[in-house]
């Protein structure tokens, strides 16, 4: 109301002929006239409260902007998992599920299905989460320096332990569900030993597979669609050489996801001499390449569609492409270092769904 305070009084006049002398001016105090018991959205207090709720949802799901101070052990180690992180494994679960035609709705595949979303999500990804952060600690405390590493917030013994415990604990599960799926090969035990191995080398030295642009995000892309995809559909059906090379080439979309997390780093990645594609080939540049490869790989995905006779379904997917190249052109080519979580959750979206069209129609097709 601090606006207002420089005409504080509002004249009332009668007009006559013969005026009278006017009564004494009405004078309205308009902070008063506001309750003071209904917090307004401009109170300091109301968005304080909201920014600190942000702030410690923040530091749950392991996003930038998190609350930093926090002792409860729980709270961090869940912290250096990246819960965010967790969707586009269980969702790849999900799509792999499809694809291989063989899922139904019953009790017993819900849970073999959330089991496997377990496997390729809390454990699995939580445990490449942490190993990342773990050697990454020195990048963070220029880029992230709340991360709880950097933070002094968890100590390294801790943090190797939680490693050690997710990396086992996904392996032991997916070596459940081979035994529950009735397997004779351990498809899915394979799966996670592999995918844990390529999570190894794409955060540690000396491979380190992330100090190569075009290695360490297509390894990131396929750890999103190509490995719980595999992993979902060999739990509930068979899975073909074909199907592996086409959701690789698929992956190169997620390379393109990939990229957008590196715009972050920049400064973090140029002075520590890692050889990400913006520090390459300089903002702009990357922005093009992320969203060629992002549109590209899916129309791709779409023209294989049409080759196995998935008419419908590549056209669903065409479509869904169209609103990613809509976002692009509104947010992120115009500033992709700003824009970068706003046109991911303008157009994430839109890929996700394109990701459980493929798979479905790979499950119709039955392959």
């Amino acid at each position: 109301m601090k606006g207002l305070q420089t005409q504080p009084v509002l004249h009332c006049h009668k007009t006559m002929a013969n005026p009278e002398p006017s009564p004494a001016p009405l004078e309205v105090n308009l902070e008063q006239v506001s309750s003071p018991s209904i917090p307004s959205a401009a109170d300091p207090s109301v968005v304080d409260s909201s920014s600190n709720q942000s702030s410690r949802a923040r530091q749950l799901l392991g996003m930038k902007g998190a609350q930093t101070g926090d002792t409860n052990i729980w709270k961090i180690r869940l912290q250096l998992m990246k819960p965010i992180t967790w969707v586009p494994l269980v969702w790849g679960v999900i799509c792999g599920a499809a694809a291989s035609g063989h899922f139904t709705w019953t009790l017993e595949h819900v849970l073999m299905s959330v089991t496997c979303m377990l496997m390729s999500g809390p454990l699995l990804t939580g445990y490449t989460q942490t190993i990342n952060d773990f050697y990454d600690r020195d990048l963070d405390a220029i880029n992230e320096p709340y991360r709880p590493i950097p933070s002094g917030a968890i100590s390294i013994p801790q943090v190797v332990t939680q490693i050690l415990v997710l990396l086992a604990g996904g392996i032991g599960v997916a070596y459940g569900l081979d035994q529950w799926a009735g397997h004779e090969f351990p498809t899915l035990t394979i799966l996670a030993i592999f995918g844990s191995f390529i999570s190894y080398i794409y955060s540690a030295p000396p491979i380190k597979l992330k100090q190569n642009g075009w290695l360490g995000n297509f390894a990131l892309g396929a750890s999103y669609i190509a490995l719980p995809w595999w992993a979902g559909q060999a739990l509930f059906g068979s899975l073909s050489l074909r199907v592996m090379v086409v959701t690789l080439a698929y992956s190169l979309a997620g390379l393109g996801i990939a990229i957008i997390n590196d715009f972050k780093a920049v400064e973090g990645d140029r002075e520590l001499g890692l050889k990400s594609l913006p520090v390459v080939f300089g903002i702009q540049k990357a922005a093009w390449i992320c969203v060629l490869m992002i549109d590209v790989f899916q129309i791709g995905m779409a023209i294989f569609l049409i080759g196995i006779h998935e008419n419908l379904y590549a056209v669903i997917l065409i479509l869904l492409v169209i609103p990613q190249i809509t976002f692009q052109d509104m947010y992120f080519l115009r500033d992709p270092v700003k824009n970068d979580v706003k046109y991911q959750a303008s157009a994430q979206p839109f890929l996700v769904l394109g990701t459980l069209v493929a798979g479905l129609a790979i499950g119709h097709a039955g392959l």
